[in-house]
């Protein structure tokens, strides 16, 4: 081999080529998350947490939130965290969610406003509070009583972003079924009396607008003793409409964990995911015995079944550290690092639904 390239470079490149075909055993402490390239530094710095305090009892809380934050701060692929995918009166808001899986207890906020750390404020919901999830302006005023900072979301980038879309007639956006034309017009909208649900401008298949870098960071934290723990954040989709609420606050769909059965991370075209909750599904196919590869390909399965072209990514863990991912519409990875690994490494997940498409060429 050549003297600048170690065993390990070579077998993260090649892993980076090849599309995963069965599940690979990384026995804990394991930290697994959705996507590559910059969010791998939020499997980092999560599996760097949960190594460090082995005998905390919040140790794989920590750790996942960890991770999050810090793709919260370095808004990774500007999908996560302030600055990016404004809506359509140009404002960044955010959601988060961070799972318990001892507990099977639950903090989240949607649609939070003027606060960055999205998971953080998450984390006050699930140790301060009887509730599971917090939303908008009030969830913005939860997060101030609290201690966090107020300040703004948007940037000159993600500003510049709202205002080119405006100038091209609000194109591409999420309104259906209104008057203007939504397909070549700004609001304001009123609806359109004359057209039915079952006419709808925008096509069935999916309700992501080509969107290609709506990547939500989910992230599986598997600490040595057992316990699991996961967290999602996400600033959601491109010019959506003001109050939308996406999959990733959603347990169960954005990310779902089980320390009786495993977990499960989730990225995708949230407006449908969060129908068919495909991480809780997921994670009760391992506790009814399928393996990872198995329990993920079944729950994108359940989605490409009624929603065919839907872009999909989840990522399944079992309690013995063996994970393995599915996805749909799209080339999904994940990042990984657990046991003695120096650094993360990259899994390709293959369509599901373009292998059956090339199988039927064939």
């Amino acid at each position: 081999m050549p003297p600048h390239m170690s065993l390990s470079t070579i077998t993260t490149a090649l892993t980076l080529l090849l599309p995963q075909t069965q599940a690979i055993l990384t026995p804990p402490p394991l930290i697994i998350n959705t996507w590559s390239g910059p969010f791998t530094a939020a499997t980092d710095a999560a599996f760097l947490a949960l190594t460090s305090s082995p005998q905390s009892p919040s140790l794989a809380l920590d750790a996942a939130q960890a991770g999050c934050q810090t793709c919260q701060a370095n808004q990774c692929d500007t999908t996560v965290g302030f600055g990016g995918s404004p809506d359509e009166s140009c404002e960044t808001t955010l959601d988060a969610l961070i799972m318990d899986g001892q507990t099977l207890n639950a903090g989240a906020v949607a649609n939070l406003r003027r606060v960055k750390d999205a998971v953080g404020v998450a984390r006050h919901v699930l140790d301060y509070t009887r509730h599971t999830l917090l939303a908008g302006e009030q969830a913005t005023q939860f997060a101030l009583e609290n201690g966090f900072a107020e300040e703004s979301l948007s940037t000159e980038d993600s500003l510049r972003v709202c205002h080119e879309w405006r100038s091209n007639h609000c194109q591409p956006n999420y309104r259906s079924n209104v008057l203007p034309n939504p397909l070549s017009s700004c609001g304001p909208y009123s609806p359109n009396s004359n057209i039915t649900s079952s006419e709808s401008d925008i096509p069935p298949k999916s309700t992501e607008i080509n969107d290609p870098s709506h990547d939500t960071l989910s992230l599986i934290a598997l600490s040595p003793t057992g316990p699991l723990a996961t967290c999602t954040t996400t600033n959601g989709a491109s010019h959506k409409i003001p109050g939308r609420v996406g999959d990733g606050p959603i347990p169960g769909s954005g990310s779902y964990a089980d320390s009786q059965a495993g977990a499960c991370a989730a990225t995708g075209d949230g407006d449908l995911m969060m129908r068919l909750l495909p991480c809780y599904q997921a994670v009760e196919s391992l506790r009814r015995g399928m393996t990872p590869l198995e329990a993920a390909r079944d729950a994108v399965r359940r989605i490409i079944a009624r929603f065919p072209g839907a872009r999909t990514g989840i990522v399944v863990v079992d309690l013995k550290g063996e994970h393995a991912g599915a996805g749909s519409g799209w080339e999904f990875t994940y990042s990984y690092r657990g046991g003695e690994m120096e650094r993360a490494e990259v899994v390709v997940v293959e369509a599901l639904d373009k292998v059956v498409d090339e199988r039927l060429e064939l």
